[in-house]
């Protein structure tokens, strides 16, 4: 009883008539399976898309040559195969799409269709219609291709030939299907891509930032629903979008804009699209200096940086894909062929083909065949003796 007559009254407090919390919680990344890496990595960026696009129509520009042991062969029913693969399609095409693909899903499925025991066309795969079968210990025993409710499974013919070639890129978790650039670089796609996003809404919104309209009115009251859903409706009306920038907004009496948000200046989303672009780039090993990306000058000129691509990117990507076709392909043409490219084609190399044969050809302690061999070039009759 005497406590609760010496008990203080309760302490009142306050409060400002708006109080604003800013909490910033974990971030949102976007779906990782094929359609989703296409669809946002693909088409809808553009240093992505780019990067593919470069690699894919650079890899698949590069002619392929064919020898039988040392001798190279100019004319063979395996060129003429990989020249024209379908009736459909030429060589490039083909091949075009077989490193795009590998690109956006880490995965490039080509199939080899025969008649009367020859193979007679290649064609190309869409990944994520294609699915491994393994056995039980874990190998690749054919492959299903499904399109719609149907589904295709591709096995060994009698001969035990598997006509389907797959190419994956390297994946730490995954026995049978690759990593893709995309999917390695996709958090970078996401802030690049959010970065773009909210520019547009911005502008949108007449380039202001999001904010809030405080009433203070005199009796200390609330707007009522009528007079909120008519200064939503002015706003919406009279101040976003792009063509209504810059217009002085007017306040009815007891309202005041409280600006809730960083300004541009504060997010500095130009760098950050640039920071996120660079590591897209570096995921598909494309120098950025190529894709116009600001503030990169690790490399001196734009020739040096073509020839890093070319020779770090490029080429082994179409030795891989030689080695592989070899070891696929070749046999059923022939025991001793092997399936090689012409970087001599490759116009970016020019400069460095230039210099190795300017030394190679001062060098006079060694024979014309010795000079084309370091040269990668075949010898020629009468070419083992010094000049």
């Amino acid at each position: 009883m005497f406590a609760s007559l010496f008990r203080s009254a309760p302490e009142q407090k306050s409060a400002p008539p708006l109080i604003a919390l800013s909490l910033i919680g974990a971030p949102r990344w976007g779906a990782r399976d094929f359609a989703a890496l296409a669809r946002d990595g693909v088409l809808g960026n553009a240093v992505a898309y780019r990067c593919v696009r470069m690699i894919a129509e650079g890899a698949a520009s590069v002619p392929w040559l064919l020898y039988d042991g040392a001798r190279e062969v100019e004319s063979h029913p395996l060129l003429a195969l990989l020249a024209a693969p379908n009736p459909q399609e030429e060589g490039t095409a083909l091949f075009e799409r077989w490193y795009a693909y590998l690109q956006c899903a880490g995965d490039s499925y080509l199939e080899a269709v025969s008649a009367s025991g020859d193979i007679r066309e290649l064609y190309v795969l869409r990944p994520d219609r294609v699915s491994v079968v393994a056995d039980t210990r874990g190998w690749p025993i054919a492959y299903d291709y499904k399109v719609g409710d149907r589904v295709t499974r591709i096995a060994r013919d009698a001969s035990g030939f598997l006509p389907v070639l797959h190419a994956s890129l390297f994946h730490p978790l995954d026995d049978h299907y690759g990593l893709s650039p995309i999917q390695a670089a996709a958090k970078a796609v996401e802030v690049h891509n959010a970065g773009a996003a909210w520019t547009k809404a911005l502008l949108d919104n007449a380039a202001r930032p999001s904010g809030a309209l405080i009433y203070k009115g005199p009796d200390g009251g609330a707007l009522t629903d009528e007079q909120f859903r008519r200064l939503k409706q002015e706003i919406e009306d009279g101040y976003q979008g792009a063509a209504n920038a810059g217009r002085p907004m007017v306040l009815e009496g007891g309202l005041d804009w409280r600006s809730m948000s960083y300004s541009p200046a504060d997010l500095d989303f130009a760098t950050t699209r640039d920071v996120a672009a660079r590591e897209i780039a570096l995921a598909f090993g494309v120098p950025p200096m190529l894709l116009g990306i600001p503030g990169d000058n690790t490399y001196a000129n734009y020739r040096e940086a073509n020839l890093v691509f070319w020779r770090q990117t490029v080429l082994p990507l179409v030795a891989r894909t030689a080695r592989s076709l070899t070891k696929w392909l070749a046999p059923r043409f022939g025991e001793s062929l092997r399936i090689g490219y012409d970087s001599d084609a490759v116009d970016a190399l020019a400069l460095e083909r230039e210099t190795v044969w300017d030394r190679l050809s001062a060098a006079s302690f060694l024979t014309l065949n010795e000079r084309r061999a370091a040269a990668g070039y075949s010898p020629v009759e009468g070419g083992d003796a010094v000049a």
